[in-house]
């Protein structure tokens, strides 16, 4: 492959990673935007998530420059290795709407256990306890455990 060649796919695959890393900022900005009440959280997330989408699809586009796949006309070299990095971007990409969608499934879990918290009457997450026969009242003292307990049988 010719300086030229290289250069024009270098410059082409450059530019996708670039159009799709704002497509996956721009988009997850307003993904995670909806599931938050923190807007500082979400954009500092997705700009992690944005960082590291083009990290990856770069140094990806690097190493697919150095790989000779295709011969022939310098047109059908770039088509080709072009053809290869929207492949490879597609798996980038499907990664970083994975982790974006994870981030929204925790923010959302989060929300609703805070709600639930704020919620006077809601159920609590405290341990239900059975009281022990002849206690009454909201908090029995719990029996003893079954390695604790003495039967009086002897050993075991």
């Amino acid at each position: 492959m010719d300086t030229t060649t290289y250069l024009v796919f270098l410059a082409f695959g450059a530019l996708m990673v670039l159009v799709d890393g704002q497509v996956i900022y721009r988009s997850g900005r307003r993904y995670l935007a909806g599931s938050d009440d923190d807007p500082a959280a979400s954009t500092s997330m997705i700009r992690m998530v944005t960082v590291l989408f083009h990290l990856v699809a770069l140094g990806l586009l690097a190493l697919l420059s150095l790989v000779d796949i295709f011969g022939g006309p310098p047109v059908q070299m770039v088509v080709g290795r072009l053809g290869v990095l929207l492949l490879v971007l597609g798996l980038v990409h499907a990664g970083a709407i994975a982790m974006l969608t994870r981030m929204r499934e925790q923010q959302l879990s989060e929300s609703v256990t805070a709600s639930r918290a704020a919620t006077p009457g809601a159920p609590t997450t405290d341990p239900v306890v059975a009281p022990v026969p002849g206690q009454h009242g909201r908090d029995p003292k719990v029996s003893p455990g079954i390695e604790n307990r003495n039967t009086g049988r002897g050993a075991w």
